[in-house]
């Protein structure tokens, strides 16, 4: 098939490969974590202080250890999801401490609003994980303010979510309040229910807290997600080719110690590295820029045969305007349609990061919906064709009123709910909303209908036990930064 998008060949996908593999023999990649240095020199990698150097031999080892595939189990069974292949996963944005209001105002985000994407999510037919950290609440103390993220997104939402992977306690946090829903730590090492955003903090460097919360998680079977994000002419080069090489030696060395901590330790490989505007000095995540790079990050992925994480609804926009609904769809069609097994950020991101919106999160979601029927394969058959339907109807005739035209005018065509199709007449008497005004209805009514899902009582209180315990033994964080 003719397709315009650039497609990097075998030779250049093993240039990048082997640049990197020099990248990180030669000037390696730091780790803020002791357990991680022991373990890799314990493995014979070579460390120099808080440096470890990697070889081929290490880096091989590793891409062969990691599944291709896996699946991460939900509280509702039927709402498993499978990631890897032809699988892919939708989640929500991730990491907003503001939230944008109808108005396009942006104001503090609340544990409210948390609990209100958790509920958006349960309830979308889009979206198949929850997140975490959809927004900060500000009105929790950030010190345990992750226990009642996770308690929302277990409760609230019985499809699988983002573990926190904030610091290695939040990481245990989170594998205990897990272990209370899968029935104990052992059957979660089996069975992963989380997936944690393991970010390295460029370039190539881990912290103490990310290391930390990565050793845990695969420690006990969780799934990761190895996530760089480089600003090109920041924290990485200019030339986009450079800036893959950095960035896949920073993902590769993340997941060389998740297998040495856990051989098959489920991974998810990618990230959303773009570039520096230089006239303000912003990350733009709507860039063309953007999209190459993610592109060429899952191409390198595939390459690995590892599972790849790509895409979104990216948009600099601080508003749902025209703007947020272009790059959005941008980001989002590519990130599909190239390959990608994780969609982070696929539905109400802000302001490059920055903010959410429940408005901008309703039409997200409608643009995720085209997507997915445009990847339903057009069938071609005698039954498709019809043939005989064409020749009854013949030269000049009409198919409105025949009748394989009522067998299937409601199930032959997609149908989406929020987008206008009525002529201008039939728009303004039906009360002539803009999108985004219908997107605020939409939101009420999903709000209004929302169930919570069945969950055992006794599960609800030995989560409420465990949190109210770890509230009176949090202190604020000791666990400072190495950088």
């Amino acid at each position: 098939m003719y397709d315009r998008i650039q497609a990097l060949t075998t030779e250049e996908l093993t240039k990048i490969h082997d640049a990197t593999i020099d990248l990180l023999k030669n000037t390696g990649v730091a780790f803020g974590d002791l357990e991680a240095l022991t373990l890799f020199k314990k493995n014979g990698v070579r460390v120099d202080e808080k440096t470890a150097f990697l070889s081929e031999k290490d880096v091989r080892k590793a891409i062969e250890s990691a599944p291709s595939h896996f699946s991460v189990y939900a509280r509702n069974p039927e709402k498993t999801v499978s990631i890897g292949g032809e699988n892919f996963a939708l989640a929500p944005g991730y990491g907003a401490p503001f939230l944008v209001t109808p108005e396009g105002i942006q104001r503090e985000a609340t544990k409210a609003d948390y609990d209100n994407f958790c509920k958006l999510i349960q309830t979308s037919t889009i979206l198949n994980v929850n997140g975490f950290m959809m927004v900060e609440p500000s009105d929790l103390a950030v010190e345990t303010a992750h226990l009642d993220m996770l308690y929302s997104n277990i409760v609230l939402c019985d499809k699988p979510f983002l573990g926190s992977p904030i610091s290695r306690t939040g990481a245990q946090d989170c594998i205990n309040m897990a272990g209370l829903v899968c029935g104990g730590k052992q059957k979660l090492r089996e069975t992963p229910v989380t997936l944690s955003l393991i970010t390295p903090h460029s370039p190539l460097r881990y912290t103490q807290e990310m290391t930390g919360a990565l050793i845990e998680m695969v420690r006990h079977g969780q799934a990761i997600i190895i996530g760089a994000l480089l600003m090109s002419g920041f924290s990485g080069p200019v030339s986009l080719a450079g800036l893959l090489v950095q960035q896949n030696a920073e993902i590769l060395a993340g997941l060389t110690l998740a297998q040495l901590v856990c051989p098959g330790a489920p991974v998810v490989v990618g990230g959303t590295s773009s570039v520096m505007d230089m006239r303000t000095g912003s990350l733009s995540i709507g860039a063309p820029e953007l999209t190459k790079i993610t592109l060429a990050t899952i191409q390198m992925a595939k390459f690995y045969n590892l599972p790849a994480r790509g895409g979104g609804a990216l948009t600099d926009a601080h508003v749902h305007d025209a703007q947020a609904g272009f790059e959005s769809a941008m980001g989002i069609y590519s990130g599909i349609c190239s390959g990608s097994n994780f969609v982070l950020h696929a539905a109400g991101i802000l302001g490059a990061y920055i903010a959410m919106s429940f408005e901008k999160f309703i039409i997200d979601e409608a643009v995720c919906g085209l997507v997915l029927e445009f990847l339903n394969p057009l069938k071609v058959s005698d039954d498709t064709i019809d043939l005989d339907t064409i020749k009854a109807v013949g030269i000049g005739g009409e198919y409105l009123t025949h009748s394989k035209t009522f067998e299937q005018c409601k199930t032959g065509f997609y149908l989406p709910k929020l987008v206008n199709r009525r002529d201008y007449a039939g728009w303004q008497e039906t009360g002539g909303k803009r999108i985004d005004e219908k997107a605020t209805m939409a939101l009420k009514n999903r709000l209004s209908s929302y169930v919570k899902p069945d969950i055992d009582p006794q599960l609800e209180k030995d989560l409420s036990s465990y949190i109210d315990k770890r509230k009176k033994k949090i202190i604020p964080d000791s666990e400072l930064s190495a950088w």
